[in-house]
């Protein structure tokens, strides 16, 4: 058997793109200017951003669709914030006491910053009329005036008086009238007026005569007894007229210069004058209270709803001190805090509400600019979803009590709906976009614009410029240590490892500031004035250390040959093949040896991992294309009939991918050919039907974990790995691992097919069918040929035995 020189790997050069220092143009993070460049980063999600700016109306609204620690809620500020300083502020909101219907609060809007100066002019004038109205009743001219009022009034009962006794007495009668008003008539006999008593003693017909006439004469001077009353109602109405007449005046004199000053707005002098002619109907109000009982009150005790809050304004929202359109971030979006609530007060265990208990919700607040939610927190909250949809809809927002359906709905109030002009800016994943467009019909209707944010962005001389913006426009905002060109370079590199990418920079941004802040702290902790180089790589270190104790824990065991994996010798059927771990957040590779059995019989290949419920759907797949592959190469003649397995050795957990299928075909084909593979390598890669290995995921990690366990063997020269060629362009190798690549100690090989990799683990090349139909001898597949057809005739045998 002739052994060919093998392929040569990757040199250092291509483990990994790293950037020089030197061309970076800033000599730290403080020298970069400040700019936005999120437009060029984030291009799908600036146009929906920037149309939803220049669209009127409550359909388009959006969705920015992005994972977490991507940034998404700081990117969405950053972008809106420029633009709503540019907007004039929105209106401010007040609610009012409705005199017509108190239990429907008026709405009124008005300008910015005018709805405080409203509240408080009316409450100054409101005050200097509980005050003057009092004082003005004790006035001389008040009093002048109402004593000539009462001297008119008892003048004329005086005079009515005397025309009843005159009447009384010409007809021999004593009249009275005592103080509860009630008129009691006596006849007067022998110049003696005759009580009661008396009266029964008299002879009957003079009794007879004296009652019939004093029916007769109560009969006449009930007219006098009439106008003596109305006399009475005429005064008191004429107080009541001087009391309206004084307190018009205050109001004339206190109160216009506020209704003068906000007569321009819309609403407002309708409720002025409902208001004057509440102060005037309600005059008595205002005037000073008996406190003769006061004593015998406990101190405290509610006396119910105040008549003067009728009078109050309560602003609502105030935009007094907003600059530009709001931009409003809710993170805690319950019904009361994003749609506004009527709040009640107690008294006496017994609740209230009336027009100034009304608070704004978030909606309100950011009316007339853009609301912030993240949908997660949304959806959490069923009925903020759909107070927010009705909103929406009717482009008004209405505040109402949440009532449970069983509860007892309490006495409350219906304030006044309040017009809404507002974006509406959802930030979630595209897990729920795709669940609330495809379960809410509403959804698509109202937001119409999705801002699709990618996770990455290609690595060139521009983007890293822009790259470079948002780092030192991140560490000036995170208030680290200055990083030097040399850091900065590597967060760039940084940035493409986690984007497993030597052409693409990550932009979850977060994950760079986080790097940052502890780069920082670690250069601060070793007295140093600026984040270097050594810093940098040192918060990259320690993260992975904080994180990585399962790890050290699988590599003890490889270490003490608790878990079997040969790192060096030969075994037939048996691969190294290679898989990533996820722990919380850190991911790690593991190897594992794959094993395979053949033998006679019509069992097929079994898939262990699926026999024990151990393999997902993707690796039973894996396994299927495998027995298709040798279909295709080695059944065009023959049966392939044949028993034999394949599994995971140690292996007592789901597995679930197929990025094994390379390693596990090697496996296979070395148990048939009955040739042994260098256990040396590992291998990653999926198979194709045609026997193309492609790319697979996490191969950095997979690649970092075969060779942390050769490290810990000591390196022989002769280990490394086997990957697709196509992800080559993944490599973000550790610093060590290009070390020993550059110095021969460890071996990077790219592979576009099955047939390049067996040659690399074998030293036998795979061969190609001949005109004959055989493959030349030598070859691995003329092995694996003979070996299909000697098992196939055995079986054959087998079977005609029996």
């Amino acid at each position: 058997m002739t052994k060919t020189t093998l392929p040569k790997g990757l040199p250092g050069s291509k483990l990994r793109a790293a950037i020089d220092p030197a061309t970076i143009p800033y000599a730290t993070s403080d020298d970069i200017p400040a700019r936005n460049i999120y437009a060029k980063l984030q291009p799908r999600a600036i146009h929906a951003l920037s149309l939803a700016l220049k669209i009127r109306g409550n359909e388009h609204n959006v969705y920015v669709a992005g994972e977490p620690n991507m940034g998404r809620t700081y990117f969405v500020k950053s972008f809106l914030e420029p633009a709503a300083a540019k907007a004039a502020p929105p209106a401010d909101w007040v609610y009012l006491y409705n005199f017509e219907d108190t239990d429907k609060p008026i709405a009124v809007s008005l300008p910015a910053g005018k709805g405080r100066k409203f509240k408080t002019a009316q409450s100054k004038a409101m005050n200097h009329i509980r005050q003057d109205i009092p004082a003005r009743f004790e006035k001389d001219t008040f009093q002048k005036k109402h004593e000539r009022l009462v001297k008119k009034f008892n003048s004329k009962r005086e005079e009515l008086f005397n025309k009843m006794d005159d009447t009384a007495e010409k007809e021999n009668f004593s009249l009275s009238l005592d103080e509860e008003g009630v008129l009691t008539l006596s006849p007067i006999v022998d110049g003696e007026v005759v009580s009661d008593k008396d009266f029964d003693k008299l002879k009957p017909a003079l009794r007879k005569k004296l009652k019939a006439k004093g029916e007769e004469l109560l009969a006449g001077v009930g007219s006098i007894l009439r106008q003596i009353n109305q006399n009475e109602m005429d005064m008191r109405d004429s107080e009541s007229a001087l009391h309206r007449e004084t307190a018009k005046a205050v109001m004339e004199e206190c109160f216009s210069p506020v209704a003068e000053k906000f007569k321009d707005i819309e609403g407002l002098p309708a409720y002025f004058e409902a208001l004057v002619g509440e102060v005037v109907d309600n005059v008595d109000q205002f005037m000073p209270r008996d406190n003769s009982l006061a004593g015998l009150m406990p101190e405290g005790m509610p006396t119910g709803e105040d008549f003067f809050t009728r009078f109050e304004v309560n602003l609502f929202v105030d935009n007094g001190k907003t600059k530009g359109a709001p931009v409003v971030v809710e993170d805690h979006p319950t019904a009361f805090n994003l749609l506004g609530s009527i709040e009640r007060e107690a008294e006496m265990g017994a609740l209230y509400t009336d027009f100034t208990l009304i608070k704004a919700g978030s909606l309100h607040q950011a009316n007339g600019g853009f609301l912030i939610l993240n949908i997660e927190d949304l959806l959490s909250n069923p009925s903020s979803w759909e107070g927010l949809l009705r909103a929406l809809r009717s482009g008004q927002s209405r505040i109402e009590d949440p009532v449970d359906p069983e509860q007892v709905r309490a006495r409350t109030i219906q304030p006044e709906p309040i017009d809404l002009d507002l974006k509406v800016v959802l930030i979630g994943t595209d897990e729920h976009y795709e669940i609330l467009l495809y379960n809410d019909d509403r959804f698509a209707k109202y937001f119409k614009l999705k801002a699709h944010l990618q996770h990455a962005a290609h690595r060139t001389a521009a983007n890293i410029r822009n790259y470079l913006t948002i780092i030192g426009q991140t560490a000036r905002e995170a208030g680290v240590l200055p990083l030097t060109r040399e850091a900065m370079a590597g967060l760039i590199d940084f940035a493409s490892r986690l984007v497993e990418d030597q052409k693409r920079l990550s932009l979850y941004i977060p994950l760079i500031r986080e790097r940052m802040i502890e780069a920082s702290a670690l250069a601060r902790m070793a007295g140093k004035t600026a984040v270097d180089q050594a810093a940098m790589r040192e918060a990259v270190r320690a993260k992975d250390y904080r994180v990585n104790l399962y790890e050290e824990e699988f590599m003890a065991d490889y270490d003490r040959q608790v878990i079997k994996v040969d790192t060096d010798g030969h075994g037939i059927g048996r691969a190294n093949g290679l898989s990533v771990t996820l722990f919380g957040d850190y991911e790690f590779g593991l190897p594992h040896q794959i094993s395979c059995t053949v033998g006679v019989g019509h069992g097929g290949i079994l898939d262990l991992e699926r026999e024990a419920q151990l393999g997902g759907p993707i690796h039973t797949k894996g396994m299927m294309i495998i027995k298709s592959y040798l279909v295709r190469l080695f059944a065009q003649d023959k049966p392939i009939v044949l028993t034999g397995s394949l599994c995971f050795e140690q292996s007592y957990a789901g597995i679930e991918g197929d990025s094994a299928s390379g390693a596990e075909l090697a496996s296979l084909l070395s148990a048939l050919s009955d040739t042994p593979i260098n256990l040396s390598y590992a291998m990653t890669g999926a198979v194709s039907q045609s026997g193309a290995v492609m790319a697979v995921g996490g191969v950095n990690r997979k690649i970092e974990g075969f060779f942390e366990v050769c490290r810990r063997r000591k390196l022989t020269g002769r280990q490394g790995v086997i990957l697709p060629a196509d992800n080559v362009v993944n490599l973000m190798l550790k610093d060590e691992i290009v070390e020993a690549v550059d110095q021969g100690k460890f071996h990077i090989f790219p592979v576009t097919t099955i047939e390049e990799a067996m040659f690399i683990l074998t030293g036998l090349r795979c061969g190609t069918r001949g005109k004959n139909g055989k493959y030349p001898l030598g070859t691995l597949y003329r092995k694996v040929d003979q070996r299909l057809a000697e098992l196939a005739r055995l079986a054959v045998d087998t079977k005609s035995c029996k």
